[in-house]
Order: C-alpha cells, then structure tokens, then sequence
C-alpha cells in the first residue's frame, strides 16, 4: 500500500460457531471465562496505538445501538473521537458529534467519501452491512475475532454473500481470554 492509499478492514467478534450476536441482537456471551495459559496478553499501550490508527468507523444502525447501549452502561464509547459512519434508512437520535447518519449506495460512500480522506477505514459491523462491503469488491482485509463460546444460532458474520471470496491468511494470534485474532487480506 502507498502512502496516498486507504485500506477497507472488516472487523467483527464472533462466537466459534459463526455468530456476531443473538437474534435479538444480543451479545451478552461477548465476556468469556476461559483461559488459554499460552496466549498473549492484549497490552493496553498496544492497544491504544493500534486503535490511533484507525481513521473512521462504520457500522450499520443495529451496531449503532449496541454501542450506545454498551456507552449507556458504563462501558464507554469504543470508537473514540474518531468519526463514525452510521448507515441506515431510518431516523435515529445522534448522542456525539462524530456520528454522521448515511443513507444511499455504500460503494458511492466508500469511494467518493471515505478513500479519498481517510486511510484506514474499518467496518464494525453489522452482517449486512459487512456482507455487502465484500459482495461489492470494497474490503481490503478482514479481521475475524474468534471467541471461545457457541451460542447454536444467531445472526451471521456476513449475510448472503452470494459467492465465494478467496481470503489469504496474514495473521494468527491467540490471547489469553481464550480468544484467536484472525487476519486475513480479500484477494481481488
């Protein structure tokens, strides 16, 4: 990648079983009790760079309102002061100033308003939405974080994708808390 090139990255947690959240939408089974004695520790400096190096977010509105939830709770917001791409067709209360509401075509979203301003852009989620990023060619990488639990159904990781997407495996971590970090670039 250039200097001048921006880099679309999903991003999702998932049970092993392949599932982002319950079909309400819960995710309560996200906090895992197990413990794998040869896993890395996640260092909180590590972690605070690697998040300085994602330029914006975005989400679908069902992810949105997850996150509020989690911020309502105590758990703070996860994205920061970075700005947020929201996409969704209904009318929903904007709570931070860095969340900016999108309707309309996702690929005239990414390349005529994210590429050209941000260099790393990363999807959170939902299914849909995720889906629909690789069904149009946009990812770049895809990060799959594996957690140590099955729920037995729920909504997907990337919904009716329609056709097959060779990945190429980058990266392989497993940490403490029983979960694996998978990395892996889209090959166009």
């Amino acid at each position: 990648m250039t200097a001048n090139e921006s880099r679309v990255t999903i991003h999702m947690a998932a049970s092993v079983d392949g599932f982002i959240a319950r079909k309400d939408g819960r995710v309560d089974w996200l906090e895992t009790a197990d413990e794998f004695a040869g896993g890395e520790t996640m260092d909180p400096g590590s972690i605070e760079t690697f998040l300085r190096s994602i330029d914006c977010y975005v989400m679908g509105s069902r992810t949105y309102e997850t996150a509020l939830g989690f911020d309502e709770k105590g758990f703070g917001w996860a994205y920061g002061g970075k700005p947020v791409f929201v996409l969704t067709s209904r009318k929903l209360a904007s709570k931070r100033n860095t969340v900016e509401f999108c309707s309309g075509g996702l690929a005239g979203l990414v390349n005529e308003r994210l590429r050209p301003k941000f260099r790393s852009i990363w999807f959170v989620g939902g299914g849909m939405l995720c889906g629909e990023c690789l069904r149009l060619g946009l990812a770049d990488e895809i990060r799959y974080s594996v957690l140590p639990v099955l729920i037995g159904d729920g909504i997907s990781f990337f919904e009716r994708l329609g056709r097959d997407v060779s990945l190429h495996l980058m990266e392989v971590k497993g940490y403490k808390n029983g979960m694996v970090a998978l990395r892996y670039e889209v090959r166009k």
